[in-house]
């Protein structure tokens, strides 16, 4: 049989694949995210996030230098605070001797090289496990911006890359810009959760973090998983308003929404591998339906191909550790 296309030939063997792969992952792509709490030489697993576990500082510092040993570039910090710490306002969030500014300290110390992105949210520090300041029943937009200010500048002062607001109040990247600028933070970068979806995937990660809400839902400021001109819609407002990177969150259900924001955006472009995407892919291995290692490379390739520049996923480490075998 005569056959003048035969796209086979270019699949042959494994050096013509990798001579015309078209899409590449990085190291350079890869952002960890890491649970830091209270005490010392202390590493609590986290269940229904298999491999990952809250970490007290000391243990941090060797896991994040470990990471860059690997190449990864940039660490998410996000802090597990004591229910005895919280109340309806955040106050320790703006704590400047508190857990979380210590440890942007100590790790700018320890690994200077290391970018630091840093949550700045309510809901870690919040009695009521809430993104926003609640008044009677009420996600309160405005008085909420004030707080995250205050909590930006305490992650600004101890020394941090890019605060990462996560809250989705409106005008909240204008306001944490203007903030920073006014007191001498101009270099302090935003990484603004700007499509961040109010998803059924985020449990895992509530439980490290023991912040789910007590009542109620998040639907009034995270978006609706049905709509993708609303995503766009808001990446572009965070761009106006001052934002360095933004991200879509999470990245695998909503590829759709990385590939029109890639089209659109005049800065980078992050996806969140959440929480429960990645405990999936855990649960399947271990009932031994698929193979880990490829399901992990398969589909942190396919945000990638949607057009992320930068990947937050709690296989950063794994991925970094295969890739220097290559």
């Amino acid at each position: 049989m005569y056959n003048l296309q035969r796209p086979r030939r270019n699949r042959k063997n494994h050096g013509i694949r990798s001579l015309v792969q078209e899409t590449k992952l990085n190291v350079d792509d890869l952002v960890l995210p890491l649970f830091v709490q209270e005490g010392k030489n202390t590493n609590t697993p986290i269940t229904s996030l298999p491999g990952c576990s809250r970490l007290t500082l000391d243990l941090l510092i060797e896991a994040v230098k470990e990471a860059s040993s690997f190449g990864i570039k940039s660490v998410a910090l996000f802090p597990v605070i004591s229910e005895s710490l919280k109340d309806s306002k955040a106050t320790e969030g703006k704590n400047e001797k508190s857990l979380f500014a210590e440890t942007i300290r100590c790790l700018k110390a320890e690994v200077p090289e290391m970018v630091l992105m840093t949550d700045v949210a309510m809901d870690p520090y919040s009695s009521d496990g809430h993104d926003g300041y609640v008044q009677d029943g009420e996600i309160m937009n405005d008085i909420t911006l004030e707080i995250l200010g205050e909590m930006a500048l305490t992650q600004a002062a101890a020394g941090t890359d890019f605060i990462a607001p996560s809250d989705m109040m409106d005008g909240r990247i204008g306001y944490l810009r203007e903030v920073l600028d006014e007191n001498g933070f101009s270099n302090t970068g935003i990484m603004a959760y700007s499509a961040k979806y109010a998803s059924a995937l985020y449990g895992p990660f509530r439980d490290a973090l023991d912040s789910a809400p007590k009542m109620g839902d998040k639907k009034t400021y995270q978006m609706d998983p049905a709509n993708t001109i609303e995503g766009i819609r808001e990446v572009m407002l965070d761009i106006d308003e001052g934002a360095d990177i933004v991200m879509i969150k999470p990245a695998l259900a909503y590829l759709d929404v990385i590939q029109k924001v890639k089209e659109l955006s005049t800065v980078p472009v992050a996806a969140y591998h959440v929480s429960g995407e990645y405990a999936m892919i855990k649960a399947a291995a271990e009932k031994g339906w698929l193979d880990e290692e490829l399901a992990m490379m398969e589909l942190t390739t396919s945000i990638k191909r949607a057009g992320a520049d930068i990947i937050f996923t709690y296989y950063a480490l794994d991925i970094a550790k295969k890739l220097s075998k290559k």
